[in-house]
């Protein structure tokens, strides 16, 4: 894994060893999404839900963010994310916390311009995890859930309906936005 643009480019990032463990966002995927909001991206507020290595976080504020948050359930996961923080300069606009997703959303008072969702696909809490990040959202947000095409969310959830899908083979990126 590496950053792929901006202030920390070429950067390689450290993941955790194992696909059971962490299944870290591929660079074509990451390269779709962060396509969708290259010109979105600078000074926005950032949620890394789930973030495994921090690798979607940290390529936006590579990108310009004004700020991140990486919430992840597992300390290894926030050790990793921690030194990948430090090895790109990013540490200084960058929360951690480790936390489940549902506590993290249910005490946290912050809202986001950009949320990035990739559970642990198998856990099948995506569903759940949307509705529930979708209020932590500012009006001109997006969410970007990554999850398995066979696997189908909601058309709509509040006033956040589907914005456009990206398909790589058998993986799906979901993205929503308001409707206005």
């Amino acid at each position: 894994m590496r950053v792929i643009t901006g202030s920390a480019k070429g950067r390689r990032l450290y993941t955790l060893e194992g696909k059971d463990v962490v299944r870290p966002t591929s660079d074509k995927v990451k390269e779709a999404i962060f396509s969708a909001i290259q010109f979105d991206i600078e000074g926005r507020r950032i949620l890394d839900l789930f973030s495994g290595s921090g690798q979607l976080g940290i390529e936006a504020l590579s990108r310009g963010a004004a700020s991140a948050v990486f919430v992840d359930s597992a300390k290894a996961s926030i050790d990793v994310t921690k030194k990948n923080l430090e090895i790109t300069g990013l540490t200084d606009r960058a929360s951690i916390i480790c936390s489940d997703y549902s506590t993290y959303l249910t005490r946290s008072n912050e809202i986001f311009d950009i949320v990035f969702l990739d559970p642990p696909y198998k856990a099948g809490i995506l569903p759940d995890a949307l509705i529930k990040v979708i209020p932590k959202l500012s009006d001109y947000g997006c969410v970007f859930c990554e999850h398995p095409s066979n696997i189908f969310l909601l058309d709509n959830v509040e006033d956040f309906s589907v914005f456009k899908k990206y398909k790589f083979g058998g993986i799906t990126v979901t993205m929503y936005k308001k409707v206005f």
